[in-house]
């Protein structure tokens, strides 16, 4: 009995030194989250300073502004994080936050470090009011993904009518543009030029070939087709979140 007890007493030790870990770990990133948050309340300006250059790139000093007073942050009083993880210069921050008034806002910090800080990569609030519920609480309701595939779509479209992926290479997330250049976007989708007018699928509606998912490297899969004729245009989209949405981080599409 003595024996099982200092084995349940060994075992009950190390969760505390696991969970102590993990406290330890984050702590830097939950001062920084909870300072951002403090600042929104105030200071917004001050706020977007507390963004990663990906971030800041990608989302307008406005469109920030109108995020957090649309999303109740500017009403922020405490924060209280659940969840808490580090991988590297990567970490992210699952919990609440309490408003002045007493409410309760889920959300979701993403933050990366460089030159010896944590920045916001992005930031998740779910949508208030009735939802279906999915297996992945994070997936983008079917409305929202039919939004992204005809958005990307028609601004591939247009670059094609162009004969330039300029204006698709702006477009996409801040971390596919630094992967690849317009021209080597040129090459890739050059079969297109002059060959197809894509803006025409704005009268139609994508179908999914199958269920959206989530990867566990969070990466959003949205994959399907179009019902034109006598050819379908088949499409698979890759997405990440990167500042305030999802930001296209992989695209392919066909005609058959």
């Amino acid at each position: 009995m003595k024996t099982l007890i200092k084995i349940v007493i060994g075992i009950f030790g190390v969760i505390v030194l696991a969970i102590a870990a993990v406290f330890f770990f984050t702590s830097d990133m939950t001062k920084t989250a909870d300072e951002f948050l403090a600042l929104a309340r105030n200071d917004s300006k001050a706020a977007y300073a507390y963004l990663s250059e990906d971030f800041r790139a990608g989302t307008s000093f406005e469109e920030f502004s109108s995020f957090i007073k649309t999303s109740a942050l500017d009403k922020y009083e405490s924060s209280s994080w659940e969840s808490r993880s580090r991988n590297g210069n990567r970490g992210t921050l699952k919990g609440s936050i309490t408003t002045v008034s007493g409410g309760v806002i889920p959300l979701t910090l993403n933050l990366v470090k460089g030159n010896g800080s944590w920045k916001v990569y992005s930031i998740q609030k779910p949508s208030s009011g009735i939802q279906i519920e999915s297996e992945n609480g994070e997936l983008p309701t079917q409305k929202e993904q039919v939004v992204l595939v005809d958005r990307a779509m028609q601004e591939f479209a247009n670059s094609v009518n162009n004969k330039s992926m300029a204006s698709f290479h702006d477009f996409i997330s801040e971390f596919w543009q630094k992967q690849v250049s317009v021209e080597s976007l040129d090459k890739a989708f050059e079969p297109f030029f002059g060959a197809v007018d894509l803006t025409v699928l704005k009268s139609y509606e994508p179908q999914f070939s199958k269920d959206s998912q989530i990867t566990e490297d969070g990466i959003l899969i949205l994959a399907g087709s179009y019902p034109t004729k006598p050819n379908k245009v088949y499409f698979e989209q890759k997405y990440i979140y990167e500042g305030l949405g999802w930001k296209l981080v992989g695209f392919s599409t066909d005609i058959k």
